[in-house]
């Protein structure tokens, strides 16, 4: 449902309070209520006792909306007891666009005197059953499946998402190689000399050593001509 189609519908509208309101009694404390005003509608709190300059009312009102009017008119007034005339104390006017679009809306609206001066604030809390409802649906929890292009390794790429066909192998093959192909090694003759056989582990012993002839004794010293033999 649109925000303009509001004719009939209800609104829920309850006066929390007052705060820095501007003070019209030099004597005692003054007695303020609020009126609250929509079309022909006009409501009125009861009246907040020695309230000062921050009464409390919570006071709760319904009206019927009207298609196209979508503010409120709001007074703080004085109750005087001794004279027929009430004090005025300041008005604001309440936009209705948050509360008719979101279905709730608890903000402090300003008040201003009659020249145009600060007043105080009045708090409203407002509650629009019919409000738009903005569609609950639910984001992908992942981006959309991107194929890679030519040259892109897929590898770096999300996985494709469940259900998508795999890639079909190719239907060509290579080439074949323009270098000639060997036989296998058994094409070739076999050697015709029997393969050598292995040497036994451990190896034979050596003999003793009194199996092998002594070495022959140094030649004995020879006579020098040089010099005579001795005497």
């Amino acid at each position: 449902m649109s925000v303009s189609a509001i004719q009939g519908r209800l609104l829920e509208v309850t006066v929390v309070g007052c705060t820095k309101l501007k003070d019209t009694e030099w004597i005692s404390r003054q007695d303020p209520y609020v009126c609250v005003e929509y079309g022909s509608h006009n409501c009125r709190t009861r009246t907040c006792t020695d309230g000062g300059n921050n009464p409390t009312f919570q006071e709760k009102f319904i009206f019927t909306l009207i298609e196209g009017l979508k503010e409120i008119s709001v007074g703080v007034w004085n109750s005087n007891t001794l004279s027929l005339d009430d004090d005025f104390i300041g008005k604001g006017k309440i936009q209705l666009h948050k509360v008719l679009s979101q279905g709730f809306d608890d903000t402090t609206w300003p008040l201003q005197t009659k020249t145009g001066r600060y007043a105080g604030e009045v708090k409203l809390i407002m509650h629009y059953a019919n409000a738009n409802k903005a569609a609950t649906g639910y984001a992908p929890s992942a981006p959309p499946c991107v194929y890679p292009g030519p040259g892109v390794s897929q590898y770096y790429l999300s996985p494709p998402a469940h259900g998508t066909p795999h890639a079909q192998p190719p239907t060509t093959y290579p080439a074949p190689s323009p270098y000639p192909s060997y036989p296998p090694s058994s094409a070739f003759p076999q050697s015709a000399y029997p393969p050598p056989q292995p040497t036994p582990y451990p190896p034979a012993p050596y003999p003793a050593c009194s199996a092998y002839p002594p070495p022959p004794p140094p030649p004995p010293p020879q006579a020098s001509p040089y010099y005579p033999p001795g005497n």
